[in-house]
């Protein structure tokens, strides 16, 4: 019905093949999810929420994000194929098409393009969610995080400052002496940005920001905290970044860390009801988890030991293998074998593009050169 030969190869094919079928395209993977060749089961389209209605164009790229956030693994089917009947609109109206997509997109998927282009700009889906405890620390010590997160190189972000404000009466008091004073006047200093949240609790992960940083009371952040972080996860595909700041003694006190919401949602479906340290193992096993230095996060002072060397040797001998449990051994074998398989389907594939390419390879020559 279709003539293969002489039609034009689509871009998604391109980007597959780059990332070796999309095992090396990391976060990015979902961008070649077209809403007319893709497929999934219900309860993973319920639960990122279907289509949305206010996007006419670009849905799908939309849709495909919001997946990637549940956890989906995207896999392309190399033995299938589909066929657009005449030229798309991208291909002939390319640039009104675009124009178009672009801020409906960028409005609402944080690592499009058209974001770095206006960096400044506060978009409706931040790029991180930003949490710092209030309760129990003084108006100076969440000041001079708080305010460091928001001054940052990123506006991009949601900041949650977590404590008690429900205990703020507003009844008659000494305004000097009452009991939640610093609570009071934390509120007030910040109650005027549109980008702080107050919350009574660590509020639920919002599956549509890609990132959750959570940083300590009184650390002091360099301007490029967050961008920087971004990088750092994105270069390797980590689903976790941890800085253990000045004063880390223990995992979980001291450590500044920045979650990939889709790497602990994948986790998540992997191991359902794990949390804490158990899931982090899981997102170590499935993504990586990058250690970064302070110095490169934080202002350190001088002489501060920032090592946090226990728990780093921990993760250390994990990655050795030296204490894995019989589960982890089982899941790198796993691993192993998906290599093993992903290599063999790379022989095949490439022995039939041997076979397709080699016969009526002159005809095919001259029918280019006649166009």
């Amino acid at each position: 019905m279709f003539d293969r030969e002489s039609a034009d190869p689509h871009w998604v094919e391109a980007v597959i093949e780059r990332g070796n079928g999309l095992r090396d395209s990391g976060h990015k993977a979902y961008r070649v999810f077209i809403g007319a060749t893709g497929s999934m089961h219900r309860t993973l389209f319920d639960e990122a929420g279907g289509m949305d209605p206010a996007m006419v164009l670009g849905g799908d790229s939309e849709l495909g994000y919001r997946l990637a956030q549940r956890g989906a693994l995207f896999v392309p089917d190399l033995d299938t194929s589909s066929w657009h009947l005449g030229r798309s609109q991208m291909q002939t109206r390319r640039d009104a098409g675009t124009r178009y997509r672009s801020p409906h997109i960028a409005n609402r998927v944080p690592d499009y393009h058209l974001r770095r282009k206006s960096p400044e700009r506060i978009w409706e889906v931040p790029r991180a969610d930003v949490v710092v405890q209030a309760g129990g620390f003084s108006l100076e010590e969440v000041e001079a995080t708080a305010a460091r997160v928001l001054a940052g190189t990123a506006p991009d972000i949601r900041l949650w400052l977590v404590g008690p404000w429900s205990g703020i009466g507003d009844g008659r008091c000494s305004p000097l002496e009452e009991e939640c004073l610093d609570l009071r006047l934390i509120r007030e200093a910040f109650r005027g940005d549109p980008r702080v949240r107050f919350s009574e609790e660590v509020p639920e992960e919002d599956p549509q920001v890609p990132f959750r940083l959570y940083v300590p009371t009184g650390s002091l952040p360099l301007r490029g905290m967050v961008a920087d972080l971004v990088k750092l996860a994105d270069a390797d595909g980590a689903g976790l970044v941890c800085v253990p700041v000045p004063g880390a003694t223990r995992e979980g006190d001291g450590v500044l860390r920045m979650e990939r919401a889709a790497a602990f949602a994948r986790a998540r479906h992997l191991e359902p009801g794990a949390g804490g340290g158990d899931l982090d193992r899981v997102v170590e096993a499935v993504s990586g988890i990058r250690w970064a230095s302070a110095q490169d996060i934080v202002d350190v002072p001088e002489g501060a030991d920032t090592t946090w060397s226990a728990v780093r040797a921990g993760a250390v001998r994990r990655r050795a293998g030296a204490d894995l449990s019989p589960a982890e051994l089982r899941r790198e074998l796993a691993r192993a074998q998906a290599e093993v398989a992903r290599l063999k389907h790379k022989v095949e594939r490439t022995e039939r593009k041997l076979r397709w390419f080699t016969p009526g390879l002159t005809r095919r020559v001259l029918r280019r050169i006649a166009r």
